[in-house]
């Protein structure tokens, strides 16, 4: 990327800070040993592994013992649900809760189970992408295995009431997953005073490298194998632990974690201004809560224009962005999350996701504004669409 990129895809992934490239060095080519192994290189290796398991436990409030290392979020969220799943099999409990807003790897894993013969429930959310506790309570049922919400929402940015989401399965004997990859390192975790019972978390959503992350799972749940092969990980996740991406991702939570504060307040006060330049585009409209969000997501349907068209145009301007998850992002269907909301398809299609880090500028904002405003004019400049609207042959969706 050229000097004048302005990137704005942090959701997709984030740039690895140098205290994670410094914390990953001395394992490539000085402590290189299969923490397997019995030797004294291999040793230094599994001390390394065991110093970084009791570092991200602490940033989540738990213990090491309740950390596997994964390869990801997607990894952790398949290996929590059909744990779960395996789980309250064995006790005839075969029914499912989440959220219609879910990322694909808990919706995927959710629609193989149905294909077993489990039921899922899929909670619909209000227009800001809330899910409220009462529903989850009205939901259970006395054969449900699993409650699983994800913490933020990778697409709207949209914070659920995650603790007292929690709390209402603790009081029904319910085990509660969140999946916190996007939550992780930009807010508060603590897993036991929220009432979580497994949690996933992904590196590179905080400036630790990709391929490496990890599931909490609180003490006395059965872990079930997704991956079949050594003892690694207390027998629960076969393959050589990657100790290089294993030490990034614990200096990089530690860095996010003790900049939280000042970090939140930083992109918070970028969102504001964000989100105060694009609502005076005509026919715009926010996605997602206005305050209860991720500090740097900002998201937004513009009415007569096309995702797709708007995003290369703010990438020939050297803007970075994404019209949601980067994971769907070859997808010609609009976002499920967007409909689950009451988007309408031809809405829904125009969407924008700006996702901000601690390192955008005031001066980097004030251009995104200015570009996003002149792209819409001229893609509406260009749209049948759009002639149809202004001239009242079609009606408005959007204010």
């Amino acid at each position: 990327m050229n000097k004048r990129t302005i990137y704005l895809d942090n959701a997709a992934t984030t740039k690895m800070s140098r205290t994670a490239i410094d914390a990953m060095t001395p394992y490539f080519d000085t402590v290189y040993g299969n923490p397997s192994s019995l030797h004294s290189a291999g040793q230094a290796a599994a001390e390394a592994l065991a110093d970084a398991r009791e570092r991200v436990a602490r940033c989540i409030g738990a213990a090491p013992g309740e950390i596997t290392f994964t390869s990801g979020g997607s990894e952790a969220d398949n290996q929590a649900i059909l744990s779960a799943a395996r789980n309250g099999e064995k006790k005839g409990k075969r029914h499912i809760v989440s959220t219609a807003i879910e990322h694909h790897a808990v919706l995927h894993t959710l629609q193989k189970l149905e294909k077993e013969g489990f039921s899922v429930t899929l909670l619909g959310v209000g227009e800001n992408g809330v899910v409220r506790p009462e529903q989850v309570k009205e939901a259970i049922r006395e054969d449900t295995c699993l409650v699983t919400v994800m913490y933020a929402n990778n697409e709207i940015g949209t914070i659920q009431p995650i603790a007292e989401i929690g709390a209402v399965c603790r009081a029904a004997g319910v085990p509660f997953h969140t999946d916190a990859v996007q939550a992780a390192g930009h807010l508060p975790v603590d897993a036991a005073a929220q009432n979580i019972d497994m949690l996933s978390v992904s590196a590179h959503k905080f400036h630790g490298p990709k391929g490496i992350g990890f599931l909490y799972a609180k003490k006395g749940i059965r872990l079930w194998n997704v991956i079949e092969g050594g003892a690694q990980e207390r027998g629960k996740r076969a393959g050589t632990e990657n100790i290089p991406a294993v030490m990034g991702m614990a200096a990089a939570l530690e860095e996010a974690c003790g900049r939280l504060e000042e970090n939140a307040r930083k992109m918070t006060a970028l969102r504001g201004k964000l989100i105060a330049g694009l609502s005076a585009i005509p026919h715009s409209v926010l996605n997602g809560d206005a305050v209860d969000r991720l500090p740097g997501n900002v998201n937004f349907c513009f009415e007569g224009i096309e995702g797709e068209s708007l995003l290369l145009l703010l990438d020939d301007r050297g803007i970075c962005a994404s019209s949601g998850s980067a994971c769907t992002s070859g997808s010609l269907d609009p976002s499920h999350v967007l409909l689950a909301i009451g988007r309408p398809h031809e809405i829904a299609h125009g969407s924008l996701r700006l996702s901000l880090s601690e390192e955008n500028t005031e001066e980097e904002i004030d251009c995104t504004i200015r570009a996003v405003a002149e792209v819409v004019e001229y893609l509406r400049g260009m749209s049948p669409v759009w002639r149809d609207l202004v001239s009242g042959k079609k009606e408005f969706i959007t204010k």
